[in-house]
Formats: C-alpha cells, structure tokens, sequence
C-alpha cells in the first residue's frame, strides 16, 4: 500500500503562516481533509490493482508445475511465473524452460526444457543428446535422472522445437509426441515463489 505523504511545514523564524478560511471552519477543513486523504487512498488502490492485473494479464502468469520430469529444478507442486512476453522481443534459446500447449491435446500445458533449434539435427544415442553431430554437454541433468533411450536423427522443422525434461527416465516429452511448434509456446518460466526452500530463479 502506498503511503500519502504529508505536506512539509516551514517552522523557523521566517516562516509565515497563512490563513485560508474564515475563523471558526476548522472542523469543515478536517472534514475535507479527511475527505481527500481517503479519495487519495482509494485511488492508489485502484491503480495499484489495476496495475496487478495488466502485469499478471500481458507479462507474467502464475503457474503449477504438475508431475516430476523437471526434476531437480522443478517440483510437483511448484508454483512459478512465467513470463508471457519475452518472446515478443527475444528468440527462444536452447536451455530455456517453458510452457506449452501440449500438441496431442491443446487444453493441456507442458513444461520442458527446449533442446533442438529450428534446423537442429538431433539425435539420442543410449541418452546422450547430440546436436547437428556434436554431443551436448547438460549439467542440469543429474547422473541419476538420465536413461539409456535413442532417438534416430531428425531435422527440427521451421518454427518447431525440440523439447526434454529434465528427468529422463520418466519425461514425456519431444521423443514422444515430436518437435513442437512455435505457436504452441505461450512462456518462459523465470521464477518459482513457492514453496520458499525452491524459491528462485529458474535456469
């Protein structure tokens, strides 16, 4: 809440005091006082809610992360912003977590990890991520949380992404349903709130 701040008042022996009203209108200048504080109050609320919903509505969104194939980042439950229009003015970069529509059934959302590039050939032998024939090195995910899966080479469609969790073992992701593409992707996540011991920027 923001406070009104008050007015200064001179004192010292070259101040002046000026009387506006008539003796005897005290009590009518506190009401009116009273009165613009509270007009005031309301209006930096206002704004202030205003302000929220154009910021939740246009740049950030909260979300939930449901499942665990962002292990170790993400949890299940995880509650994080995500930001809606950073890719208004910036592309999209492989390592970057995001949100999606899920291709098979639009009325769902993923959250992966972006692998392939438009362009990118890329290839999985017995879990190692190869890009356009060189091995990608991926600290994020840990030695217990990789598997063994290939995938056979393909060349990532204009507009379209290459997605992964982190927790391979078990992510249902890009091997599964195939590159996704751009228009499906609404998000960035940038920033789990909750609960406080995960709280943090999100890489």
């Amino acid at each position: 809440m923001e406070m009104v701040p008050k007015p200064p008042t001179e004192t010292g022996p070259n101040s002046v005091t000026v009387t506006e009203q008539p003796a005897g209108s005290a009590t009518q200048s506190n009401s009116r006082g009273h009165s613009g504080a509270m007009g005031l109050w309301l209006r930096d609320l206002v704004f202030s809610a205003l302000a929220s919903v154009l910021i939740i509505t246009f740049l950030y969104q909260p979300v939930r992360v449901e499942g665990t194939s962002m292990l170790p980042r993400l949890e299940d439950s995880d509650r994080l912003f995500i930001n809606k229009f950073v890719y208004h003015i910036e592309a999209i970069g492989r390592g970057d977590i995001v949100v999606f529509r899920y291709p098979r059934d639009e009325e769902k959302s993923y959250i992966k990890r972006v692998i392939g590039l438009p362009g990118d050939r890329v290839r999985i032998i017995q879990g190692q991520v190869w890009i356009n024939g060189h091995p990608i090195s991926e600290p994020y995910v840990p030695e217990r949380y990789r598997d063994d899966r290939s995938y056979t080479e393909i060349t990532i469609p204009p507009d379209h992404y290459f997605m992964m969790g982190d927790h391979r073992s078990i992510s249902s992701d890009s091997r599964e349903f195939g590159p996704v593409a751009r228009e499906l992707i609404y998000g960035k996540a940038v920033f789990v709130y909750w609960p406080a011991k995960d709280a943090g920027v999100v890489r």
